[in-house]
C-alpha cells in the first residue's frame, strides 16, 4: 500500500510523521524520567527539523504557489476565524472535553526567570511551522484524499461533509482538547472548502496559535502549550 503512495502524498505525510515522532520521543523521555536533555529543547529541535523538511520538499506543494494571492476578503475571514477558534480553544477545557490527563505543558521559565529563546522558538514554531505542516496534511491532503487518492485533482469545493467530518475528527484526536480540536478542524476545513485556497486556513491557524501563545505568556497557563 505504502509503495503506491506518490511523492506528492509522501511530501505531505513525512513532515507530519516527523512531528509526531518527536512527540512520542518527548512523551517517552517524560514517562521513563530520562533526563539527558531538557524536553523543552526537543520542541525547538522538532519545529526546526519539520521546518527544514518542509523547505526541502517545497517543490511538491504546488497548491501553495497556485493560490499565493489572497483577496482582502479572504484575509479578513482568515483572521476573524483564527480569533474565533482561539476564543473557543481557551474556553473548551472542561475535563470531559479532554483526552487523557492534563499535562504541565511547555513552561519556558527556569531559576533565572523567563527563557526568551524558548518563548520565541515556541511561538514562532506554533505560528509559522505548525500551520503549514498541519494544513498541508489535514486539509490539503487528507481531506481531499478521502475523496480520491489522486487528491491533487480534487477541487476543494468538491470535498463533502463526510471527508470534512472524518478529517476533523482525526484532527481532534491529535489534540488533548479534543472538542476544541474538532471545532478547529471544522472551521479550518470549511475555510478551505469555501475559499479553495489553502492559505486561508493556514493564516487562520497561524492567528489562532499566535494568539494562544501570547495568551499563555500573559496568563501563565502553561498547560495550553
Amino acid at each position: 500500500m505504502f509503495q503506491s503512495f506518490s511523492p506528492q502524498i509522501w511530501s505531505r505525510i513525512a513532515p507530519f510523521l516527523l512531528y509526531m515522532l518527536f512527540i512520542v520521543l518527548a512523551d517517552g523521555l517524560t514517562k521513563y524520567d530520562v533526563a539527558f536533555i531538557d524536553s523543552r529543547w526537543l520542541y525547538v529541535m522538532k519545529v526546526t527539523a519539520v521546518g527544514l523538511l518542509l523547505w526541502y520538499l517545497r517543490k511538491h506543494y504546488t497548491e501553495l504557489y497556485k493560490c499565493s494571492k489572497l483577496s482582502a476578503k479572504h484575509l479578513g475571514v482568515s483572521v476573524l476565524a483564527g480569533v474565533v477558534v482561539f476564543i473557543a480553544w481557551v474556553n473548551l477545557d472542561l475535563s470531559w472535553m479532554q483526552i487523557g490527563t492534563t499535562s504541565s505543558g511547555f513552561n519556558p521559565t527556569d531559576q533565572n526567570g523567563m527563557n526568551w529563546l524558548l518563548v520565541i522558538a515556541r511561538i514562532s514554531g506554533a505560528a509559522l511551522v505548525v500551520p503549514i505542516m498541519e494544513e498541508l496534511f489535514w486539509r490539503s491532503f487528507l481531506m481531499r484524499w478521502i475523496v480520491s487518492i489522486d487528491f491533487l485533482k480534487v477541487e476543494p469545493q468538491r470535498v463533502g461533509w463526510i471527508a470534512l467530518f472524518v478529517s476533523s475528527l482525526l484532527f481532534a484526536i491529535e489534540h488533548n482538547l479534543w472538542l476544541a480540536g474538532f471545532m478547529a478542524g471544522l472551521v479550518y476545513g470549511l475555510l478551505y472548502i469555501r475559499s479553495g485556497n489553502v492559505w486561508v486556513p493556514m493564516i487562520a491557524h497561524a492567528v489562532t496559535n499566535a494568539m494562544l501563545g501570547f495568551w499563555v505568556l500573559y496568563t501563565r497557563s502553561w498547560a495550553f502549550w
